[in-house]
């Protein structure tokens, strides 16, 4: 009975991974957008902010998660990466 239900299983994996199309594989994951105007979106993010180091912050993030949420303050969950990233103590690296 066991042998049989491996043997269920790994037909069943084979078959369902015969139905992933290439796009969703890991590797093809999406390209960054090298068109992002990070100083006019970190501009707009900036806008109220008092800290001088919001703008230069805000580049740093943009740079590299190649996204800002929008708004001032929040919507973080739009973009993962600027989310996550933390300075050297631990603390929110982006504005």
């Amino acid at each position: 009975m066991k042998l049989v239900i491996a043997t269920l299983s790994i037909v069943i994996l084979v078959l369902a991974s015969s139905f992933v199309h290439p796009s969703m594989a890991l590797n093809d994951a999406i390209k960054p957008n090298t068109n992002l105007d990070c100083g006019s979106m970190c501009g707009a993010r900036c806008s109220k902010a008092g800290h001088e180091g919001c703008m230069k912050f805000c580049q740093i993030c943009c740079q590299k998660c190649n996204c800002v949420p929008s708004g001032t303050y929040g919507n973080k969950h739009q973009c993962p990466c600027y989310r996550d990233m933390r300075n050297s103590k631990g603390k929110p690296k982006c504005p």
